[in-house]
């Protein structure tokens, strides 16, 4: 597995596509209001599919394919927001990136189009 994360609008969908292949129809877009699909080749907005989770009480899976490429924005700057399923939110979701960073072949971090290889 690989993983991409960075800030919005950082270049980490367009760096999935040109550096792993990805094509449009690879990708799975994960929705706050419906569960992840885990067989999909690419995995986009793992935010939302992990407030999906917060949301219905879930603990969010990792049964990703071996292979597929996760793309997920880092939400862990700004304002600590003041809602609290938003705060359990960001501490569930950054848990489940530290959990998944270990397991994944290469983690990415997307800044200004730029890759910077963390892993």
């Amino acid at each position: 597995m690989d993983l991409i994360t960075g800030g919005a609008y950082q270049g980490k969908r367009t760096y999935a596509m040109k550096h792993f292949s990805v094509s449009e129809e690879d990708i799975f877009c994960c929705s706050e209001d419906a569960p992840c699909d885990f067989t999909a080749g690419c995995i986009d907005h793992l935010e939302n599919y992990v407030l999906y989770c917060v949301k219905n009480h879930l603990e969010p899976a990792m049964d990703f394919r071996s292979d597929a490429v996760l793309i997920g924005r880092d939400i862990s700057c700004g304002v600590v927001p003041t809602d609290p399923l938003i705060r359990r939110y960001r501490e569930v979701y950054g848990r489940y990136l530290q959990t998944l960073a270990a397991r994944c072949d290469s983690v990415t971090r997307m800044f200004c189009g730029l890759p910077q290889k963390l892993k």
